[in-house]
């Protein structure tokens, strides 16, 4: 048993011993090709989705701007099923003006990359994996293939979260806000996408925790106990968040978004080792 534990430590050493026996200018190409097959990958979603103008503005973008987003229904069947008028969502839609004569072109194509990169984003993580995979030991292998694998996961459940329930209430919010009657919203393009974008991609970076936690777990940095000892902070962090996005005041809506963060920072605790 000493010598099949012996012998299985030799292989890990040998095992990072070859990823140190590289080159500095070695590393750097390897480095050289993670970023070109990265930035490959981003190019090719970037296309394609550019070459769906329709799907990517009228369909997703635009969708949360007209009252007849699924999110928005479901509030006003819920007003109706429950007698509860504070849910109910007034029919509004939102117009926006574009204010250069090459903005709408250039709208086009930076969308277009941040949703190349958000598609491409488990090809980027695969890239990154196969880049430090080399210099870790076969326990750390084990250990960070499961959370590569699951951080592309958690990342699009993020965009689907802030897509389908953070973004819209923000929309409905900020987009029909009125400091007098007197005062119309008129409303660029280009602040509406940058919204967009800002939400999306922080929402699944967010959702990252659990992973950033696991991780810092496993190094010695963070323990279970902390996260539990902090939990009443966190909460009260979430609900102060959620009461100044949300739309309404309503028990309803603040769950609606603060429940979903709250059951990330509970995952987060129990992936965090004790």
């Amino acid at each position: 048993m000493e010598k099949e534990k012996k012998q299985e430590e030799k292989k890990q050493e040998g095992n990072a011993g070859n990823a140190k026996e590289m080159s500095f200018w070695e590393h750097l190409d390897e480095l050289r090709g993670t970023i070109f097959r990265s930035a490959a990958g981003i190019v090719i979603c970037m296309t394609a989705v550019f070459l769906n103008k329709y799907l990517l503005f009228d369909v997703i973008i635009l969708g949360p701007t007209d009252s007849e987003f699924p999110l928005y229904s479901l509030f006003n069947s819920l007003s109706y099923a429950w007698d509860m008028p504070s849910l109910q969502i007034e029919p509004f839609s939102l117009s926006f003006q574009n204010v250069t004569v090459s903005g709408q072109f250039f709208t086009h194509i930076s969308t277009s990359f941040w949703f190349g990169l958000v598609l491409s984003f488990p090809w980027i993580i695969y890239q990154i994996w196969l880049f430090v995979r080399p210099a870790l030991y076969e326990n750390e292998r084990k250990a960070a293939t499961g959370a590569f694998g699951f951080s592309s996961l958690l990342f699009f459940l993020g965009i689907a979260v802030g897509y389908f329930l953070a973004l819209p209430l923000a929309v409905k919010f900020l987009g029909t806000y009125q400091v007098s009657d007197r005062v119309d919203n008129v409303i660029a393009l280009t602040s509406y996408i940058d919204l967009f974008v800002v939400l999306e991609i922080s929402m699944g970076l967010l959702f990252q925790l659990p992973i950033l936690v696991f991780m810092l777990g496993r190094i010695g940095i963070l323990r279970r106990w902390m996260l539990r000892k902090y939990r009443r902070h966190a909460i009260v962090v979430i609900m102060t968040v959620v009461a100044v996005v949300s739309p309404t005041v309503d028990p309803v809506s603040m769950l609606a978004l603060s429940l979903p963060i709250w059951l990330l920072y509970e995952a987060s605790v129990y992936l965090c080792p004790k």
